[in-house]
């Protein structure tokens, strides 16, 4: 642990400091909660036990899903009409397949370290949860972007951030919130004037590569192209490297966005790159954080899209309304440059797109009281000391359930789907005329879902 580093850090359970060495590991004086370090960067989760389980479990089902395309692959290639170059296509995707689970499981070994201990309350896990849709591969394109298709994007980014910037590029302490594969990172601390920089992500998987490659390490991963441009471009083994090491005051952080591990006005600017729309959190609650984690007069950067989604529709802020919330979240009128810019274009796919970037700076005018620790799930799930609320979503989802079991029982081997529609109607749970196509679309799924289990 590098001490520049140990000043900044805060216990994301308690948000006390310091964090104190012990045993590979840093230490909480405050509530004696003990954080591993994952080849050297900080595992700062609140419940950092849990955690790694759940990295753990999505590092086996990563794995796990790799075999069974392999598998699926291997049935394929049993087909003696397959032309000889698809199965040479076939041939050489399985082998790739392969070896990239074995370059996975080398790269993430880390992720078998023992927790070196201390007492848990494993249900404060889930107030932290790791979103349901992240998994270790999620953003595994992003990897061979940042750090092996070329300049382009990459410049692209800082240009934008530096149009806000104006001549001012004194950058300072930096924190770079959801830092992903570190290329922005990386690309602000040797291209401006920053004393430190502190990249933050919740993926061991991305961070990893940025810890190898940052400091002069080189990677060989293959890339797996959405639309090939041609029959080689089907895979690519690629070799990822930084054009130089970082050099020092460069800090790679393994934690959660939405509980930053770091204490109070520690930071000169905080960055968010393609974040603020896709977080589990409303912005004001977010705004809020990052003034809290700045210093007076620092700045918020922020680079990326606009594309607010979630169930709330009132939550799916403009450009106008953005800006708003930033200043009523203390901070001074933002000055904003949109621009087009490419966006994941490999070149060995024809997929890609532009865009529309939103990127402003803004300054911290005044401070806003501290928002309390974000909770992922309500207490009646994690303690489970309260009545389960009976809400119409659960109630038409109860409905469902019982209807679709029901159904599954009616399978007999010799009840036909107007058979079973006819049932359904005896007891009362839907016409003949509603059951008919409902069975017939549950089936469909059904039989979709085994003939994908039988491919593999």
């Amino acid at each position: 642990m590098h001490e520049t580093l140990n000043a900044l850090l805060a216990c994301p359970r308690c948000d006390k400091t310091p964090l104190l060495p012990h045993d590979n590991a840093l230490r909480c004086t405050a509530c004696q909660a003990d954080f591993p370090l994952l080849d050297g960067m900080p595992w700062l989760f609140a419940e950092p036990e849990a955690s790694l389980g759940e990295w753990r479990g999505r590092m086996r089902f990563a794995l796990l899903s790799l075999g069974h395309e392999v598998s699926r692959l291997d049935a394929e290639l049993r087909d003696p009409a397959l032309r000889p170059l698809t199965r040479g296509r076939l041939e050489r995707y399985k082998s790739a397949l392969e070896q990239h689970s074995r370059a996975l499981q080398d790269l993430m070994q880390a992720l078998d370290i023992q927790n070196p201990g201390g007492e848990y309350h494993t249900y404060l896990a889930l107030r932290t949860r790791l979103p349901v849709d992240q998994g270790l591969n999620t953003y595994y394109a992003n990897v061979h972007r940042d750090w092996c298709w070329g300049d382009d994007e990459n410049q692209a980014s800082i240009r934008q951030l530096r149009s806000v910037l104006g001549d001012n590029t004194t950058l300072g302490k930096v924190l770079v919130l959801g830092a992903g594969a570190g290329r922005l990172a990386y690309d602000l601390h040797r291209q401006l004037d920053c004393s430190l920089t502190v990249a933050l992500d919740f993926n061991p998987l991305l961070l990893k590569v940025a810890s190898t490659v940052t400091r002069g390490g080189e990677l060989q991963l293959h890339e797996f192209p959405i639309a090939p441009r041609t029959l080689e471009d089907d895979v690519v083994l690629r070799t990822l490297s930084a054009p130089e090491p970082v050099g020092e005051n460069f800090h790679l952080v393994l934690g959660d966005a939405l509980r930053p591990p770091f204490a109070s006005a520690t930071f000169d600017t905080v960055v968010t790159p393609w974040l603020i729309d896709i977080i589990n959190q409303d912005l004001g609650s977010l705004g809020a954080r990052i003034n809290n984690l700045l210093r007076d007069r620092g700045r918020w950067l922020n680079f990326g899209s606009l594309a607010f989604g979630g169930p709330l529709r009132a939550r799916h802020y403009s450009a106008e309304e953005t800006l708003e919330i930033v200043s009523d979240c203390g901070f001074s009128t933002a000055l904003v440059a949109e621009a087009t810019i490419p966006y994941m274009c490999s070149p060995a796919s024809r997929h890609g797109r532009q865009e529309t970037v939103f990127t402003f700076s803004a300054q911290k005018q005044r401070k806003v009281a501290a928002r309390e620790r974000h909770r992922a799930l309500p207490d009646w799930i994690v303690t489970g000391k309260e009545p389960v609320p009976l809400s119409a979503s659960f109630r038409s989802q109860a409905m469902s359930t019982q209807i679709y079991a029901f159904i599954m029982s009616l399978i007999d081997g010799r009840r036909t789907i107007p058979d079973m529609a006819e049932v359904l109607e005896q007891r009362k749970l839907m016409s003949r005329a509603e059951a008919e196509p409902a069975i017939r679309s549950f089936l469909t799924r059904m039989y979709d879902d085994a003939q994908k289990s039988s491919a593999l």
